[in-house]
């Protein structure tokens, strides 16, 4: 079995998306002082690495080909936030705020592609794992920002 073109598409969006989370984790990571938050921010880089590896692995195993590197749109907001960084002292709450939006993003991409019938068991399975995944490092997000306030 192939994926159509669309699901391709769709699928090398989402993994584009990963490597975006991922440079905006580290990014994240390199800015703030706190700790437990740096070490939050690395964990999270390292879990969009391999939900990168995993797509990109999926991907092929239906005869396609994964893209590289990152969107333009993600890299506008990387940038943001060394804007917004240079600005604030590294305020710790206004990263998790965009950690937050970002992940909520997240989730809605992945559910829009999880809904999709046409998408193989095995990529369905994938995808939803990733996604509540993303969904518990929102709610960790949503946690550091009570203690980080």
């Amino acid at each position: 079995m192939k994926y159509t073109e669309k699901m391709s598409n769709k699928l090398n969006e989402l993994l584009e998306k990963n490597y975006d989370a991922e440079k905006g984790y580290k990014k994240a990571a390199e800015i703030v002082d706190n700790a437990k938050l740096k070490q939050f921010f690395e964990s999270q880089a390292q879990n969009r690495y391999d939900f990168g590896h995993e797509l990109k692995s999926e991907i092929r195993n239906y005869g396609e080909t994964p893209e590289k590197g990152t969107s333009t749109a993600a890299d506008m907001h990387r940038t943001w936030m060394d804007i917004k960084s240079t600005f604030t002292s590294n305020d710790e709450e206004a990263i998790l705020n965009e950690v937050q939006r970002g992940e909520k993003k997240a989730v809605e991409e992945y559910d829009e592609v999880i809904n999709d019938i046409t998408l193989p068991p095995t990529t369905q399975t994938l995808l939803t794992k990733q996604r509540e995944s993303i969904k518990s490092a929102l709610q960790s997000a949503k946690n550091f920002e009570v203690v980080v306030s």
